[in-house]
C-alpha cells in the first residue's frame, strides 16, 4: 500500500496531475501494465506446461518400447534356458559338447576383451 501511495504521489508531482481523474488514469495505466506482465508470465507458464507434457509423452513412449524389448528378451532367455536344461539332462555325448562350447565361449570372450582393451590403449 505504501509503494502504491509513493508511486501515486510521484507520478502526480512529476506530471502535475492533482485531480481525481488523473489518479484514476494513472491507476488504470498501472493496472494495464500489471495485467500485461501477468499475461506474459501466464503465457510462459503455459508454454512450459506444454513442453513438460510433450516430454512426459515422449518418455512414456520410450518406456513402453523398452518394456516390449524386455519382454522379447525375456522370452528368448526363457527358451534358451529350457534348451540348455534339456541338453544338460540328456546323454553323456551332449555333455561333452556342452563343455567344449562353454569353454570356447569363455575363451572367445576373454580374447575379445583383450583385443578391445589393446585397441583402446
Amino acid at each position: 500500500m505504501f509503494v502504491w501511495l509513493v508511486t501515486t504521489l510521484t507520478v502526480s508531482l512529476v506530471f502535475g496531475c492533482t485531480g481525481h481523474g488523473a489518479v484514476d488514469d494513472m491507476l488504470d495505466a498501472e493496472n494495464k501494465l500489471l495485467a500485461d506482465n501477468l499475461a506474459t508470465k501466464v503465457s510462459r507458464l503455459k508454454s512450459l506446461a506444454y513442453d513438460i507434457d510433450k516430454e512426459a509423452e515422449d518418455q512414456n513412449m520410450y518406456l513402453d518400447g523398452m518394456d516390449s524389448n524386455f519382454l522379447s528378451a525375456t522370452g528368448l532367455l526363457t527358451g534358451s534356458v529350457k534348451r540348455f536344461s534339456t541338453m544338460v539332462r540328456s546323454s553323456r555325448d551332449n555333455r561333452k559338447i556342452l563343455c567344449y562350447v562353454s569353454v570356447g565361449l569363455v575363451v572367445t570372450f576373454f580374447l575379445l576383451y583383450y583385443l578391445v582393451s589393446r585397441i583402446q590403449s
